[in-house]
């Protein structure tokens, strides 16, 4: 006996003033059934989505999940290639309304290089921006400085650097709660201010 395949529709708006009708009655108009339409209220910046997962973990081999936009599905198009990647792979087909159907034929292949193509043309442009802004700031910024600002050394902190003369990085890291990459960073700081003759009384 053939298997029953399945549509599902998954509509999200990021805040609670917003309204998910349009997207619910986008979905039934495209043919899918209300009662399979999932939908939730969450920020585009959470990865946590709890209705979206419980519909993830429903969608089996031939069904097609529906969204309205493409933003709908992630935060931004890489990730939502991610996730496409992850349907295609487990044959499930997505039908972006705005867009077409994506799914393993020629036609779907061609639409998720173009949305690969855009993903790519996004990274291009953030980095662009991230130079640009860089380059503004040291030409108009007689106080800028490139890279991760120093962190305060605090009494937690050189507490945690005498620590290590007599601990681990494990060690201290499960006494104070301070991670390993965080102790390293703060080290070699203090070390640092040290040799530069900012801090007299070396810890460590």
């Amino acid at each position: 006996m053939e298997e029953i395949t399945m549509d599902y529709g998954y509509a999200r708006v990021s805040t609670k003033g917003q309204s998910l009708g349009d997207q619910i009655n986008r979905l039934s108009d495209a043919g899918v059934l209300k009662e399979n339409i999932y939908s939730e209220k969450c920020t585009g910046t959470k990865t946590n989505r709890p209705v979206f997962n419980i519909l993830m973990d429903k969608l089996k081999v031939g069904d097609t999940i529906h969204i309205t936009k493409l933003d709908r599905l992630a935060r931004n198009t890489r990730e939502a290639l991610t996730i496409i990647e992850q349907l295609l792979e487990s044959n499930v087909a997505i039908n972006v309304l705005n867009i077409g159907k994506i799914e393993n034929t020629s036609i779907g292949k061609l639409i998720y290089t173009i949305l690969l193509s855009v993903a790519e043309l996004e990274r291009d442009m953030i980095v662009e921006r991230t130079q640009s802004g860089k380059e503004f700031a040291k030409k108009n910024n007689s106080n800028y400085k490139e890279g991760r600002p120093k962190r305060k050394l605090t009494s937690k902190y050189l507490h945690a650097l005498e620590l290590l003369d007599e601990n681990s990085y494990k060690q201290v890291e499960e006494k104070t709660g301070i991670s390993k990459s965080t102790l390293q960073r703060i080290k070699k700081q203090h070390k640092k201010e040290v040799d530069d003759g900012l801090r007299k009384i070396k810890t460590s």
